[in-house]
Formats: C-alpha cells, structure tokens, sequence
C-alpha cells in the first residue's frame, strides 16, 4: 500500500460540478457543497448520479461538508474507483522512489516535498546517492484514459508547463531531473500528452525529453482502502493523442 486512506471515507453521489474547486453531492438523501481538490474538466467522471467516496469534515467554520477525493468511472463495475484527489501525486512519487518501485531511476537520498527552484514550488527535490547530484521531480495527476492510453492534460496547463520548463533548466545547470505521471486508475496500458488538449504542454513535454529529464508514467489501482502500486507503464513522449 502507497498511501492508505485513513479514518474512513462516506459515500455520496454527484449532483453537478459548482466551479472549479466545488461539487453539489447528495449526502445521506440531502444535497450538500463539497471540496473539489483538482482544478481539471473531469468531464467524463462528475456525471449526475456517478457514486463518490468523501472524506467528511467536523469543521463547523468551513464552507463545504468535506473533501470529495474518489468517484467510479463511467462504464466500470463497483469496484472501478479513480481518485480525483490532485494532491495526492506528489505524496505517492515520493514513495514510489523511496521504494525504489521505477526501473532505472537515480537512487536518491534526502527526498523533500514542496521545495522552491527559481520561480516555482517543484514537488520533490533530492540528491543522488553516491555521487551528491542534485534531483528535481514533478509529479502530475491523471484521472483521463481513452482507449486504455491515460492522458494529461485534460485541460491547458500553463503552471504544469512551467513546471517542465523549470525541470529544463535543471538538466541544463546538471542536475538529474524527472516527471512523473501518476495515473490514479487502474484501466490504463500506457502514457501519452493529449495534445489536443493542450499541444504547448505536449511540445514543452518533448523538449524536457530531449534535454533529459526523465518522462516516467505509474499506475496505480485506487480502492476506498487506499492506493496500491500496480506497475509502470510505457511513456509514449512523441505519441501525442489528437
């Protein structure tokens, strides 16, 4: 286990997406406002009626009843959970490289979350054991799969672009540099950028390729328990869908 959902979480149903960060759920048969942590369309998962899992708040100052971190995809059966918590990426990256779970990736030593590297907060930073070089990672979340490709963007990222940029120039003062794309479903062969959502990611995504920094994709199978590694999947860098 990855990361294990802790206290228990309340079943709910989407009603309709407010705006960015809120959600209109149905608790327990009355209609209440929810946290929405991820900034995505998420078109194809908050339906009318698709069942969620929240994780409910006592907070009597807060706005929203709690944090609506995982919802059923379209199609699956019961059991086909797809988190729909952006904040979770970055938390699982780091244990995927303290476990050591990616094929020839850096052994890295001093992992840290959230640190700055000129005008950006990259998800991880780190040193290479044995030799002090320096890492920077960026973990991104996808939730979107078509045709069993998962894909990132679903919508135009100018802030994960200049995430990219920054791991550019990274590589270019030395140091070791990776994206991770951390797919929170279970249902996917491999990773490709959409680029018909957003080609300048796709592009940016390509240049951070050529100049090194490793493009590195994780599935993961997402249940109320918690998260489970499931394997790595190919990156297909050039293969932009679209």
């Amino acid at each position: 286990m990855l990361l294990s959902f802790a206290g228990g979480l309340e079943p709910v149903r989407v009603v309709r997406r407010v705006n960015r960060f809120a959600v209109r759920v149905d608790r327990h048969g009355a209609p209440a406002l929810a946290h929405l942590p991820n900034s995505g369309r998420l078109n194809e998962l908050l339906r009318p009626g698709t069942p969620g899992l929240l994780r409910a708040s006592t907070d009597p100052a807060r706005r929203t009843c709690g944090d609506l971190v995982l919802v059923q995809a379209a199609g699956r059966d019961r059991t086909g959970w797809v988190s729909v918590d952006a904040r979770l990426p970055g938390r699982l990256a780091l244990r995927i490289l303290e476990l050591g779970l990616l094929a020839r990736a850096p052994r890295l030593s001093e992992l840290r979350q959230e640190v700055c590297f000129r005008q950006s907060r990259l998800d991880l930073a780190g040193t290479e054991s044995g030799t002090g070089r320096p890492f920077w990672g960026e973990a991104k979340s996808v939730t979107l799969v078509q045709e069993g490709v998962a894909l990132f963007p679903d919508a135009p990222t100018d802030r994960g672009r200049r995430h990219l940029e920054e791991l550019i120039e990274a590589r270019r003062i030395g140091a070791l540099a990776m994206v991770l794309f951390v797919i929170l479903r279970d249902d996917a062969r491999a990773f490709a950028p959409y680029a018909a959502n957003d080609p300048a990611f796709a592009r940016t995504l390509r240049r951070a390729h050529e100049a090194g920094v490793q493009v590195r994709a994780a599935a993961c199978s997402v249940s109320p328990e918690g998260v489970r590694w499931l394997r790595e999947l190919p990156a297909r860098v050039a293969g932009a869908k679209g």
